[in-house]
């Protein structure tokens, strides 16, 4: 099987669970405690109004014709309107609006753990039994052991008592670029785009300069979020990568390389890595699942005015139409990262097969 048809595959295999979770969504919305008619109009709404509200919203129509429509409208991207939170905003104005903060805060909250958890990962397991091991090891436990709610409350209370000099002996918000506040939605207006013609009839965006400092401002800003949203990855990084560097370096093939009068730094690069990343790569991917969960958590903390704030506002106030759409992008995320994890065993690892 090549590996195109293997990706083929793997995408039909996701259509069940898409289709799986538009189900569960569908009942959610129709059968769940909520009343739609009473989450647009407040329970004071009169019989008249209620039985225009549900004709509008289509709930007087046979249930199998609404399931029909709710499942053609997702997957056409027709995601409806928030009821509650935006009142009759589109969800895909919303989703557009406070997509790029969370894109933001994902970006560095995986970039992090990538350069910090995966090299002290691989010092450990270079340096088994060291101090440089023991502290590392030790430092990755503590940190994977404190939830994210208490880091966020934590780093809040330590960075606000820097202000004016404090005990720690600096500013955050004068060190490097000066920030107002320590919370808050980046502006992400650091670049600036023109749309040209191209082809005659379609307009695509260039890239047309970047302000430095407004980017050296937004990543100032999200950077105590990220660090505490990527903190359980960083340490999982940490021991995992000591693990795998702990079991490639003794394997058999390295003993042959050693034995063939190899550099120490050729057989590490060409040999240890490589193999050694093999089982880091679901982690990485799975990044993405713990991000999408401890994002609601820390962008509520940070006030980011992110999806994960959004999904959180819509739970808590019955908006379940915005709640079952970013359930719906969630899903599609995670369908599409696990799909991208099993590609990139096939490249990593040759000795992987295509056969299921």
């Amino acid at each position: 099987m090549s590996r195109w048809r293997y990706f083929f595959k793997r995408l039909l295999l996701s259509i069940p669970v898409l289709f799986l979770v538009l189900t569960f969504m569908f009942v959610l919305l129709r059968m769940g405690p909520v009343n739609p008619v009473a989450a647009r109009l407040g329970p004071e709404a009169t019989g008249a109004e209620a039985e225009r509200m549900r004709e509008r919203l289509g709930l007087n129509d046979p249930l199998w014709e609404q399931y029909l429509d709710f499942v053609t409208n997702f997957l056409t991207f027709d995601l409806g309107q928030s009821w509650v939170v935006y009142g009759d905003w589109e969800v895909t104005s919303i989703v557009m609006t406070a997509g790029p903060p969370t894109l933001w805060l994902g970006f560095w909250a995986i970039l992090l753990p990538l350069f910090i958890g995966i090299p002290l990962g691989f010092y450990a397991g270079l340096r088994p039994n060291s101090w440089g091991d023991y502290t590392a090891s030790v430092s990755g436990i503590l940190w994977q052991a404190m939830p994210n709610f208490w880091l966020c409350i934590l780093l809040l209370a330590l960075l606000r008592q820097t202000q004016g000099g404090g005990w720690l002996g600096f500013d955050w918000y004068t060190f490097g670029p000066e920030i107002r506040s320590i919370t808050g939605t980046p502006d992400l207006a650091f670049f600036s785009v023109s749309w040209i013609d191209a082809f005659g009839a379609v307009s695509v965006p260039l890239l047309t300069g970047i302000d430095w400092g407004a980017l050296a401002v937004d990543i100032k800003l999200i950077l105590p979020p990220a660090i505490v949203l990527g903190s359980a990855s960083m340490a999982a990084e940490l021991r995992i990568g000591r693990t795998a560097i702990l079991e490639t370096i003794n394997s058999n093939y390295v003993e042959t390389a050693r034995a063939k009068g190899l550099k120490e730094r050729a057989i590490v690069w060409k040999h240890v890595f490589r193999n050694a990343l093999i089982p880091l790569v679901p982690v990485i991917t799975n990044e993405a699942f713990l991000l999408i969960g401890g994002s609601v958590i820390v962008e509520s903390i940070f006030n980011i005015n992110g999806l994960g704030r959004i999904f959180f506002l819509a739970i808590t106030q019955g908006d379940l139409p915005l709640a079952g759409a970013l359930l719906f992008i969630f899903t599609l995320i995670i369908i599409f990262l696990n799909i991208l994890q099993d590609f990139l065993y096939t490249i990593i690892d040759p000795r992987v097969g295509y056969e299921r």
